[in-house]
This record gives C-alpha cells, structure tokens and sequence, in this order.
C-alpha cells in the first residue's frame, strides 16, 4: 500500500496524469489571509499568485474566475463577457459543494462540477504564475501558458484595483 504525499491533492494528482510540470510551494496558512497572505509568506508577487473564486451567475450556475491576488473582480464586467445580467460570489458553502475544495484551498484543476473558467488577461504577461494546489497552504507555481493550455480558459478583462 502506497503512502500518500502530504502535498498530494485531487489538483495535484489531476496535473501530474496531464504530465504537467509544477511546482509546489507550501506554506503556513491564516484565516482569511487570501492571496496577499500567501505571497507575502512565499516571497512572491502577489499579482501573479491567481486567487480562484466560484462565482454564479442571477440563473445559479457557477462559474470559476482566475484573478491577481492583488486586484478585485469587477462583476460587472464579468456579467458582461459571460453574456449575463449578473455575476456574484458564491456562499462558501455552495463554493464548495461546487468545487469539492474547502475554501482556501480551491484548486482551478479536478473541479467536481465542470464550470467555465475565466483566467484574468494579464496572467499570460506573467513569467510564471501560482494557482491554489487543493488544500489550504498549498500553492502550484507554473508557467502561465500552461495554465491557458489546461483549463481553456475564457481571458477575462475583468480586473480593478483592490
């Protein structure tokens, strides 16, 4: 019997079926530190650490938005580009029941329910990027390309300062 890696998550195991290469960065995770606590903890930008929020449109369908840790998601530009009324956060509850991640830990790859993806334009200006790995304190560096190729995501100009 195998022992599992303790880094080893559903986004992990998905990625490395892919043959993708990655980098995991752990860290020590805080409450509500988000996408800013990460990257000050890793030493990184946070414009190129990838916050990954379930949103849902006014009809309840989810939808996945990759955004830079240091900006906010204009909804309604988003709406806009998803051919919506309205685009909102979901409840972290349903968040999850979406994802099958505890939030905090929603990995863009091995949704439980397949979503659109929207990836913010400016990911792909990055040299690399780091996206939420499965798990709270658990972060996966790569290059933004590669992300655009696994997830086909829609590019979102949707960003605001936050």
């Amino acid at each position: 019997m195998s022992e599992r890696h303790p880094t080893e998550t559903p986004a992990t195991a998905w990625l490395r079926r892919q043959a993708a290469e990655f980098t995991l960065h752990p860290y020590a995770y805080v409450e509500h530190g988000g996408a800013a606590w990460a990257a000050q903890a890793l030493g990184l930008d946070a414009h190129a650490v990838l916050k990954t929020l379930v949103m849902q449109d006014q009809a309840a369908r989810p939808l996945l938005v990759l955004m830079h840790g240091d900006r906010e998601v204009s909804t309604r530009q988003l709406a806009r580009l998803h051919g919506t009324k309205q685009v909102r956060p979901c409840a972290p509850e349903v968040a999850e029941r979406h994802s099958g991640y505890r939030v905090g830990g929603t990995s863009p790859f091995a949704l439980r329910k397949p979503m659109p993806v929207y990836l913010a334009v400016g990911a792909l200006e990055l040299p690399r990027v780091y996206v939420n790995g499965g798990r709270r304190g658990l972060l996966l560096g790569m290059p933004p390309g590669l992300l655009q190729q696994l997830l086909q995501p829609t590019l979102a100009d949707c960003a605001q300062p936050g």
